[in-house]
């Protein structure tokens, strides 16, 4: 072994004369300490118990408590509004609340990084049936007082606000949670009352009496947004026989051979017919009289149907006449069992054939369309059914307290059959509405009650909602759909638990007083003392002498007030005059599910289009619904129910239901689909997790190879960096453009795509393989070194920064652990990530690019072979690519140059031709690569040629390349380092 003489000074376990070949068979083991290994106490594990501790630890001494208020006083020259669109407060949080609150919550943090002032204030929705619901359980309200009634729904609803805001504070949601809006504050009840006022001044309010959802098993009228459909509902439907008493008259004549005819009808409503004021056709659709082949029976139905009738009837049916709709007008029918009450024929547009008979029984009380017929033609509107859904003295004796649902539809159909009068009956599955709170049926029935007309607000709406973006686009099309449907709002309910509609009722007129005197009054009454004022205060409180004489009216002895709540809708509708900034009440955004495009998405533009002809929101994202893994909704009775508290802290047996903590339940928001359904269960929870442990990989070997490196003393200037080294910043610019784009666009999935992307191949399968060594093995000071941590400073600042609006607690972990920067700073107040322009030169990105395409086809040569092992000869035909690639080695041949550094190999030679005496086991390949600069100014395709050959030098026991003349012998490189931090000791 040759041996060199270098120093007297020992150096780690070196010999005390420095050598460059040792004796040793383990002369790697002897360098152990003159290696620049990866050193940082981040952990790149934390589970269990010591997660939470952690999480906890971080939310403190980050302030995460404190950031909202920190970021609103801080100046910003932009401000985004996200409107928190109010929880329901009647129940514990769950996994459909964490996908909404962190969806807002990972924007509402992106904004503030980026120096935007975020106004977002939490809300809860406070009023309404459910709570007052849950919040009597048995005891009913028979005996209980409204206020009693409001007392206990009140503390119900703050029980379940406080559960609820603990959660999401634990979630890391960043807000001023002790300066929330809640829907039963007298303030904000005062501002509603403004937009109601607004609203009935402008005549958009009134009072009427026509049929509605009503409930039974609430009590109360709903609107549709308060419905859900029961699509396996099972009616018993009839086919039902009208005599026609006296026949239209443009069938007279032909009628004079028919005999008895009778009008046909299908209902699956059989409980309505006592309330049957017409028989309604279409006028422009044929219609025929029939004759049954099994009874000669005559029947008048549309001409379409008579097949699909046959069929039902079992029997053929002989047509005998037919001719227009329009040739009905004039025929009278008997009702089939009230003998002196008749039933006009009449013709209505929403008559189908889809099913029936194309003959439909009216009822104006207790249909909507119905009701359009009676207005039309001034039809009788009589109300046959009561509040608790049973028929009153107005159906009969027969019927007169029994349930329209049950007992009262089967008296109905007896009736029925009693005179002859079915045809057929059957049981009919359909779609039906149901009280979205009791899960019971709803009944129409007509009432008093106050109304929005939504029919005079639609096309201002529709154009208000063109200006508006609409996040899936695809969703704008129900918006518009569910504003066609909804003529008009009723937004009165006959509970305790509400804001009262402001009127009072003369005593023997009951005229309603109301007006803008009496209600800027009422608001003023309510701002002071809250809306149980409307119980606890005498009339006179309300009824001022000042209030009664710019109303014109009379005594405040002559009115009693109304007993009415305002929809909960209506409540939350408003929202926007209570909550949003004065200065311009215009969110930047609304985000909430997709069952909010019939609810609040459109109570609140409805609202503001009527007091201010303009939507309250610039955005609107919509996103899924959280379901099982199997797609399944979640059911508490199929036991499939995933409690975020339990994915956060762990179940009872942890074996089963291991604690994520928070981040994991944020990482599953952002990773998912958010704009369809949105899957949650363990495979999805430990696929998060993996993934953020896979992270905290990459930052671990960033911090860890940071170590003892100041970027605000021992940056590098770009311009003197590697190569490489430049590029990568050029490639991180590009990254964090993307990511940028992503977050604004709320396409938090495709940040976590772009992410891994950068991470898994930039990084892991490029940059960091070829580091290594220059990190590890070169001089600790060095200008490669140095060059190189500048570089892997800024991917860790901008990866945590990238990471921060979806996983809080990790980028404020890794930023403690970063250097650069002081104690007590935080992430979260200094900004998002900074890039330069200057990172991108002319001719940086083709040089490296190219080396890479060289690079590929290096590697496919020598397929399954470690390139380290191989020395590389690139030959290059003189021009623009050949002084592009010659930029990464100045010398022909080189092991440590910057080219031989991108190849991975042990010696790197650049050439305009490969040798002609190349050895017998070099193996050659070859490639084209395209240079495209200033925008495509300069486009030229070079060819290149490799050859890969074993190297014949020998593998270095400190940097272990194939470097070194002679065998278990320094390369000079290492040998250099070595001497020069000897002489330095």
């Amino acid at each position: 072994m040759l041996l060199v003489r270098r120093s007297a000074l020992g150096f780690g376990g070196v010999a005390r004369w420095g050598l460059r070949c040792l004796y040793s068979g383990d002369a790697a083991g002897q360098y152990q300490d003159t290696v620049l290994l990866p050193r940082t106490d981040f952990p790149m594990r934390v589970t269990g118990p010591s997660l939470l501790e952690r999480e906890i630890q971080i939310q403190q001494r980050c302030g995460f408590d404190q950031l909202y208020t920190w970021q609103r006083e801080k100046k910003a020259k932009k401000e985004y509004c996200l409107h928190d669109g109010p929880p329901y407060a009647n129940g514990d949080p769950h996994v459909g609340h964490a996908l909404n609150k962190i969806l807002k919550d990972i924007r509402n943090r992106f904004e503030v990084l980026r120096g935007r002032q975020v106004h977002y204030v939490p809300g809860w929705d406070c009023h309404g049936l459910p709570i007052e619901l849950k919040a009597l359980g048995d005891l009913g309200t028979n005996e209980l007082t409204p206020l009693q009634i409001r007392q206990k729904a009140r503390e119900f609803a703050e029980r379940a606000i406080s559960r609820q805001r603990a959660a999401f504070q634990r979630w890391g949601v960043m807000a001023h949670w002790e300066n929330c809006y809640y829907t039963f504050d007298g303030k904000y009840e005062a501002a509603q009352l403004k937009v109601f006022q607004d609203m009935h001044n402008k005549g958009f309010i009134y009072q009427d009496y026509k049929p509605v959802f009503w409930s039974p098993s609430s009590r109360t009228a709903l609107a549709e947004a308060e419905l859900e459909y029961n699509p396996e509902h099972v009616s018993r439907a009839v086919y039902i026989t009208f005599p026609l008493l006296t026949l239209p008259a443009k069938l007279a004549a032909k009628a004079e051979r028919w005999g008895d005819v009778s009008a046909l009808i299908w209902t699956t409503q059989p409980w309505t017919i006592p309330a049957n004021q017409a028989v309604c056709y279409m006028p422009k659709v044929q219609y025929s009289v029939v004759k049954r082949a099994d009874n000669e029976q005559l029947l008048l139905v549309a001409s379409e149907c008579i097949n699909s009738l046959a069929s039902v009837l079992k029997t053929n049916l002989e047509s005998l006449a037919t001719f227009a709709g329009s040739d009905l007008e004039g025929g009278v029918c008997q009702h089939p069992t009230i003998p002196a009450k008749q039933a006009p024929l009449l013709p209505a547009n929403h008559v189908t054939m889809t099913k029936g008979t194309g003959l439909v029984h009216t009822a104006p009380a207790h249909g909507m369309e119905d009701y359009g017929v009676a207005t039309h033609f001034n039809l009788p509107v009589e109300c046959i059914v009561d509040e608790e859904g049973r028929f009153t003295e107005l159906a009969g004796p027969e019927l007169q307290k029994k349930s329209v649902m049950t007992e009262g539809n089967a008296t109905v159909i007896s009736m029925l059959q009693a005179v002859g009068a079915i045809v057929k009956e059957e049981d009919c599955v359909h779609s039906y509405p149901y009280d979205w709170r009791t899960k019971q049926p709803v009944v129409i029935r007509a009432s008093k009650q106050w109304f929005i007309n939504t029919a005079s607000l639609k096309d201002k709406a529709k154009d208000a909602l063109q200006k508006v973006r609409v996040i899936p686009e695809s969703a704008r099309s129900s918006l518009l759909a569910m504003l066609d449907r909804r003529t008009y709002w009723c937004i009165s309910r006959q509970r305790s638990w509400g804001v009262p509609i402001p009127v009072f009722y003369h005593k023997e007129t009951g005229e309603p007083l109301l007006n803008k005197h009496s209600v800027t009054h009422i608001a003023k009454v309510f701002s002071e003392k809250g809306s149980d004022s409307w119980w606890t205060e005498p009339v006179e409180t309300f009824l001022t002498p000042e209030v009664l004489q710019k109303s014109k009216a009379g005594a405040v002895s002559d009115y009693v007030r109304g007993e009415d709540v305002l929809d909960i809708w209506f409540d939350s509708g408003t929202s926007w005059a209570a909550v949003l900034p004065e200065s311009d009440p215009r969110a930047d955004s609304y985000v909430e599910g997709k069952d909010q495009v019939g609810g609040w998405f459109q109570s609140s533009l409805l609202t503001s289009v009527a007091v201010r002809n303009k939507a309250p929101y610039k955005a609107l994202v919509i996103h899924g619904f959280a379901v099982s893994e199997k797609g399944e909704k979640m059911s508490k009775s199929v036991g499939n129910v995933i409690d975020p508290d339990v994915v956060i802290n762990g179940g009872k047996d942890l074996s089963v239901s291991p604690p994520y903590g928070a981040d994991v339940l944020r990482w599953w928001v952002a990773e998912s689909n958010v704009f369809s359904e949105v899957q949650i269960g363990p495979n999805a929870l430990n696929a998060a997790k993996d993934s953020i442990s896979k992270l905290r990989n990459t930052l671990k070997f960033l911090l860890g190879n940071l170590q003892g490196f100041d970027p605000r003393s021992q940056a590098v200037d770009p311009k003197q960096m590697h190569y490489v080294d430049q590029y990568m910043l050029h490639v991180l610019r590009e990254f964090s453009m993307k990511v940028t784009d992503a977050y604004s666009e709320f396409d938090n999935g495709r940040v976590i795509r772009l992410l891994q992307s950068f991470i898994t191949r930039d990084l892991s399968s490029f940059y960091f393989s070829i580091i290594k060594d220059r990190l590890y093995c070169d001089p600790e000071d060095s200008l490669g070194r140095r060059s190189c941590q500048t570089v892997l400073e800024e991917i860790l600042d901008g990866v945590s920064r990238s990471i921060a609006p979806v996983l809080p607690h990790l980028a404020e972990e890794v930023y403690l652990h970063a250097p650069g920067h002081d104690e007590g700073d935080t992430l979260f107040r200094s900004g998002w990530i900074k890039t330069s322009s200057v990172w991108r030169r002319p001719g940086l990105e083709e040089a490296v690019e190219g080396a890479c395409a060289i690079r590929d086809s290096f590697l496919s040569s020598i397929p399954g072979c470690n390139a380290a092992k191989y020395e590389v000869v690139i030959a290059i035909e003189p021009g623009l690519f050949f002084e592009l690639i010659e930029s990464l080695q100045e010398e022909p041949t080189s092991t440590c140059s910057q080219l031989t550094e991108l190849m991975m190999a042990s010696r790197t030679t650049l050439t305009s031709s490969l040798p002609r005496d190349l050895p017998s086991d070099a193996v050659t390949s070859t490639g084209n690569f395209l240079i495209n600069l200033e925008g495509g100014m300069i486009r030229e395709e070079s060819s290149y040629s490799v050859a890969a050959m074993p190297t014949p030098l020998s593998r270095c026991p400190r940097c272990r390349r194939y470097t070194s003349d002679e065998p278990d012998c320094l390369c000079l490189r290492c040998q250099t380092v070595l001497e020069n931090d000897q002489g330095s000791s």
